[in-house]
């Protein structure tokens, strides 16, 4: 499925409102004046308001790409899509990518 390409300005939040931020963006490709991610960097979580155990399962402390684009690469690696399919640690819940940069689509 097509759609933008994230970087590291993009907003990306767990499913319960935490910020999540790229801890390893690749720095050779700019997107919008900011590094491209790709599917194998993990995001770090801050701010998930699930409850701990015994309430819950939460909070979702870290997160990932499980799918990316097909036909862009970064690095040799997938470029990570609005659109991809993601899970948080250790919920199981996707990160939503609610704002990426316009200009470049992937497939």
């Amino acid at each position: 499925m097509p759609g933008p390409l994230l970087h590291l300005g993009a907003t990306v939040l767990c499913s319960h409102g935490g910020q999540a931020v790229p801890v390893a963006p690749n720095p050779r490709v700019m997107l919008s004046g900011q590094p491209a991610v790709t599917i194998l960097s993990t995001y770090s979580i801050a701010g998930c308001s699930f409850p701990p155990p015994p309430s819950g399962n939460g909070p979702c402390v870290t997160g990932m790409w499980l799918s990316g684009a097909t036909r862009v690469l970064i690095a040799g690696q997938p470029a990570a899509l609005q659109a991809g399919a993601s899970v948080c640690m250790p919920t199981g819940t996707p990160l939503m990518a609610l704002q990426a940069q316009p200009r470049v689509v992937g497939m």
